[in-house]
């Protein structure tokens, strides 16, 4: 079978390697420089190796005349939102007129970009009808099959997830069915098109929630002088306890995906209270950890406008390089405000992209000792990072005690840190 992949990022790329044991896989970017590389086997994400991308027969291309000709379409393109935090449909909209260009009769188009229920019928379809002057359902098909790729996850790939998929005929369905099920170890149908697009949106609606609710505690708790993590190793011995941790909620699902939940729901003249309550404390954190900074800097009677201060991390996520949405640009902008020094290290992001997304330098994690430190954040759980317990105290054992601010609770177990340091936790 002939598919065509939209989108070569965190989704498509592993999608294409799958499928390319069983079909002819043609990968379609539109970001020239993403293109290029893959061709000589690099992956910026870090998903794959070079060999596993060599050894497959996958055509990389930006060339749209090389999408003609296929039978199935698959749309992998970001859903991001916008600066209002509404959904920004540009890119699936720029897809759907794309493949309406460009399909034949009988196609299948499969949507895995995470969007609102309803989105694949009410915007996307109208638009492949209007530029490919074919109908759907008569002419051409169409399925949902929501992406759940977790970068850094080396358990749950797209190999050994339940995939979800949705059709509106029972024709379609079982081909969306028969297509995935040769790549994943289990398929999962549903009867329409909606629920599928539903049931992804809340997967991660839920979760941002739960960490909304720790989020609150751990701010509640520090006021009461409690180490918020001690409190939920307590809680967790409980067995229908769910254990979540504090922290920094960004990246291109948790933080994104209730947007596009709430935004339908206020097209139906709904206010989801909780779902937007949870987005205002998760959005909250990145302040919540530079006010607390700038507060033990005070507290430790340092002039803020001569502070030197480490944040560890600029990844949205432990030991991956996607900077999409990170929060470690709230800290970064809120101790700015105060005239801080900051440096920043990460030694797994492209520092190329901070620059040219951020206008931020960010230094390899080997260069934190040449600088000496009046607060160090740990923003981001990287494994280098975290080996580096007994170097943190080395470093400043017999000084003046300093600032350790850790944002995701790495440490609580360990007395040894607190002997040297101001040691904060949210």
């Amino acid at each position: 079978m002939k598919i065509a992949i939209i989108g070569a990022g965190y989704v498509g790329l592993p999608l294409a390697i799958a499928l390319s044991n069983f079909h002819t896989i043609t990968c379609y970017d539109i970001d020239k420089k993403r293109i290029k590389n893959l061709k000589s086997g690099f992956d910026i994400n870090n998903q794959h190796s070079k060999s596993e991308i060599l050894k497959k027969k996958i055509n990389f291309t930006d060339d749209k005349y090389r999408l003609l000709n296929n039978y199935v379409y698959i749309i992998t393109v970001p859903t991001p939102i916008s600066d209002r935090k509404k959904p920004n449909l540009n890119m699936l909209r720029d897809a759907s007129i794309l493949v309406g260009k460009t399909i034949k009769k009988k196609s299948i188009i499969i949507y895995e970009s995470t969007t609102f229920p309803g989105c694949t019928e009410e915007f996307c379809i109208p638009l492949i009808e209007k530029f490919s002057k074919l109908k759907f359902n008569k002419d051409f098909y169409v399925g949902y099959s929501p992406e759940r790729v977790n970068p850094g996850d080396n358990v749950n790939t797209l190999e050994n997830i339940t995939k979800i998929v949705g059709a509106n005929n029972p024709s379609t369905l079982l081909k969306l069915k028969k297509l995935y099920k040769s790549i994943c170890k289990s398929v999962y149908t549903t009867n329409s098109i909606k629920i599928a697009e539903s049931a992804k949106v809340i997967e991660n609606t839920q979760r941002d929630i739960n960490i909304a609710l720790v989020n609150e505690l751990g701010k509640l708790f520090n006021k009461l002088d409690i180490p918020t993590n001690e409190v939920l190793k307590a809680a967790a011995t409980k067995w229908n306890f769910h254990y979540y941790k504090p922290g920094l909620v960004g990246g291109h699902c948790i933080s994104v995906d209730p947007y596009y939940l709430s935004y339908k729901a206020q097209q139906k003249k709904y206010s989801p209270k909780l779902i937007l309550s949870g987005r205002r404390i998760n959005e909250s954190m990145g302040k919540h950890v530079a006010q607390k900074t700038i507060s033990l800097l005070r507290k430790n009677k340092i002039k803020l406008s001569t502070s030197k201060i480490a944040i560890l991390g600029f990844s949205f996520k432990d030991n991956i390089p996607d900077i999409r949405n990170t929060k470690i640009i709230q800290i970064f902008k809120e101790l700015k405000k105060k005239n801080t020094q900051i440096k920043i290290f990460d030694s797994i992001v492209s520092k190329i992209e901070v620059k040219k997304l951020y206008n931020i330098i960010v230094y390899d994690f080997k260069d934190f000792k040449k600088f000496k430190y009046d607060a160090v954040i740990l923003a981001v759980s990287h494994k280098e990072f975290l080996r580096k317990l007994t170097f943190y105290n080395k470093y400043y054992k017999d000084k003046k005690k300093k600032i350790f601010i850790d944002v995701k609770n790495n440490y609580s177990s360990y007395n040894l840190i607190k002997n040297n340091f101001k040691y904060f936790q949210i």
